[in-house]
């Protein structure tokens, strides 16, 4: 038996390999399916189940594409209603894989039809458990994405996880290995840990949500301090159980090379959305007017997700050269399906002909140091428990994630300075802002973490900046 743990840093997403003799069996996996059939091949197997924890919402799965390349029939916890053909199996069935076999245990309360996957050994000893979005390491599925106006709530899916998680996954052995779809950064939990593998004794021992005195507590700690989600994560969900386009289509579609002569027209007329997946360093120096900068060197799927939010609006890209490819992978893995096509060439095709070009301006931290004073007015794009934890004393908190709902409140007439951490959400943030018509400001290069290093910053903990920028 083999199992092989798949992970995915951009999206903090596992998908699980498991091989028995001459068959597999695949969880979760990813939208792209090469790297699947590769194994499949190398190894010699044949795949026997698509097993689907539940319908993903922060990633687009692979399942459809899989089983269509496989043959292999798709698996979904009891209640599950995709459009699509699937097996839909009962509470407690077993399904086997050579000489291992895979017991369902319905586990609902991150969403209805979250289920968790037992594996039992050649031996018959129960092994290991692929949980999905039920249990993570150090935190459990946030039970707010499947809540139904007037029916079902967060509470109420609370209170649900809370007896799945006791009735079905405590009772079981200590050194049962515990195989999460997530880790840390994912947005369906709050508190994961950083490793990716675990033993269920340790995560008895550890773990805040299964460390509650009883079923109220765990409600009130678990809903406590949940961000809204994404706005995307819908659009995901709609799409796993719906279906979608497959990436063979999605890929013809993208790669699509657009001259720098066609490439604004082109624009014009679609009503595409241009995305600039340079690097911040490269991006502040020149860029297409309008463009906006979300770099492929960073959490590029999920800041897409969050930002631009409906999955179907068009977009064109500008690329580094030779980078397109996985560019539109990454897009597909969170369901933005509709990239019409690159500027052929990239930038520098763009650059080297006689056409307009927008430019952000960006110092150094210590050009920052320099340029600081009192007066100086500063917006922190970090996310607020960074901005919590230490910041610039009386710099206002505008986390990059809701800019949509303060880009209006900018007075453009007062200067102003703009830092994330690093600089890569501060570009970001820069190219929304100047795509509004907002210029009147200057992004510091490296950050908070640089700007510290210059030790000339008074720094504060948090206090809540409220009134009108």
């Amino acid at each position: 038996m083999k199992i092989e743990q798949i992970y995915t840093g951009c999206l903090a997403q596992g998908a699980y390999y498991i091989v028995s003799e001459n068959e597999a069996a695949i969880i979760d996996p990813l939208r792209e399916v090469k790297p699947y059939l590769d194994r499949l091949e190398k190894d010699n197997v044949t795949l026997k189940y698509i097993f689907e924890t539940h319908f993903h919402a922060d990633f687009v799965s692979g399942h459809l594409d899989l089983s269509k390349k496989t043959n292999a029939p798709i698996v979904y916890g009891p209640t599950a209603q995709p459009e699509f053909e699937a097996i839909i199996a009962e509470d407690n069935q077993i399904f086997e894989i050579g000489n291992i076999k895979i017991k369902v245990l319905h586990t609902p309360g991150h969403t209805m039809e979250s289920t968790t996957y037992l594996l039992i050994d050649e031996n018959g000893v129960e092994t290991a458990i692929f949980t999905g979005d039920t249990l993570f390491l150090g935190d459990v599925g946030r039970p707010d994405l499947a809540q139904k106006a007037g029916s079902v709530t967060q509470e109420d899916l609370a209170g649900i996880l809370y007896e799945s998680l006791h009735n079905k996954i405590m009772p079981l052995d200590d050194s049962i290995t515990v195989y999460p779809a997530h880790g840390a950064g994912s947005a369906c939990g709050k508190n994961m840990q950083k490793e990716t593998v675990d033993i269920l004794g340790n995560q008895k021992r550890t773990n805040y949500a299964l460390n509650q005195p009883d079923k109220e507590s765990f409600i009130r700690e678990v809903l406590d301090g949940l961000t809204a989600p994404p706005k995307y994560f819908g659009m995901n969900v709609a799409m796993n159980k719906g279906g979608y386009d497959s990436l063979d289509t999605v890929m013809d579609r993208g790669l699509n090379p657009i001259s720098v002569e066609d490439f604004e027209s082109f624009a014009e007329e679609t009503g595409a959305l241009i995305l600039d997946t340079r690097g911040p360093a490269d991006f502040h120096k020149g860029f297409i007017p309008n463009a906006i900068n979300i770099g492929l060197k960073g959490d590029f799927a999920p800041w897409v997700g969050n930002l631009i939010v409906d999955v179907k609006h068009p977009l064109l890209l500008v690329a580094d050269e030779g980078t397109e490819e996985e560019v539109i992978t990454r897009l597909s893995r969170v369901g933005f399906d509709n990239v019409l096509g690159y500027l052929k060439g990239g930038f520098e095709a763009w650059k080297n002909s006689t056409k307009e070009i927008d430019e952000i301006k960006r110092i150094s931290p210590a050009e920052f140091a320099e340029a600081f004073n009192e007066n100086s007015k500063v917006i922190d794009v970090r996310k607020i428990g960074e901005y919590s934890a230490e910041h610039i004393d009386n710099a206002y908190s505008r986390p990059l994630d809701t800019i949509s709902d303060w880009v209006s409140t900018i007075d453009d007439s007062e200067h102003f300075f703009l830092h994330c951490a690093g600089g890569y959400r501060s570009m970001i943030a820069a190219s929304i802002l100047n795509s509004h018509g907002i210029r009147n400001f200057t992004e510091v290069e490296g950050g908070f973490n640089g700007i510290k290093k210059t030790e000339k910053f008074p720094v504060s903990d948090f206090v809540c900046q409220s009134k009108t920028l």
